[in-house]
């Protein structure tokens, strides 16, 4: 007689750092940067204290590694839109400035990370990297948008004029987002979305769309 029993399967070093990572930002969402010990984290992600420590060398290099991780995953969820060359440009704008300013991007847990290292940048050398790589990142995604904005309106450009209305649209999605996952009250997304979409199309020059992009209220 045969037993049925379930088979062992061992999670991939990739897997567990991931798990090990979420475990950290949910902590630092629910209680800060400061007491996200490396105690309280195994406890969160329901481990033993020592596997932190053969995935990660030092507490560092885990915040470092959450960092990373949660800036790159609101970058994402931010621009997936940018590159789909089936939608037209304006319509991945739009959805590029919903993304951004809707939810779960704008919402107290991301903030609340946020917050909990960006105080860190400045004391950091590799913290002020991983922003300075992340910020980047997103003004690449956006500058082939605006070069293909310019092309369309039939406006001369050069490199510098596109980086230079990236910085300018990267500006106004980050305070945009700042006010608003912090005073979600008052500057609903909907609200937030107006105002962006006003705002960047201007910058680039382009006639302001009028069809519904499912803007959440």
């Amino acid at each position: 007689m045969s037993e049925n029993k379930p088979k062992f399967r061992r999670e991939s070093p990739e897997l567990r750092r991931e798990q090990l990572i979420e475990a950290t930002l949910r902590v630092i969402a629910r209680k800060g940067v400061s007491a996200a010990t490396v105690r309280e984290i195994s406890a969160e992600a329901g481990v033993a204290f020592s596997l932190i420590r053969h995935h990660f060398k030092t507490k560092e290099d885990l915040m470092c590694a959450a960092y990373a991780y949660h800036m790159q995953k609101m970058a994402q969820l931010s621009l997936s839109s940018a590159t789909d060359q089936t939608r037209p440009l304006a319509d991945r704008l739009r959805q590029c400035i919903k993304d951004t300013l809707s939810p779960p991007v704008t919402n107290g847990a991301a903030l609340q990370v946020w917050a909990g290292f960006i105080q860190m940048v400045p004391h950091d050398a590799r913290m002020k990297q991983i922003h300075r790589d992340t910020y980047l990142g997103f003004r690449d995604t956006l500058e082939p948008l605006i070069a293909e904005a310019l092309t369309a309106n039939k406006t001369p450009w050069d490199p510098r004029l596109v980086e230079h209305k990236a910085i300018a649209c990267n500006a106004v999605l980050d305070g945009l987002w700042l006010e608003g996952s912090m005073l979600p009250d008052m500057l609903p997304a909907a609200r937030l979305i107006e105002v962006a979409e006003t705002t960047l199309f201007a910058i680039l020059d382009l006639p302001l769309a009028t069809a519904p992009i499912d803007i959440p209220t």
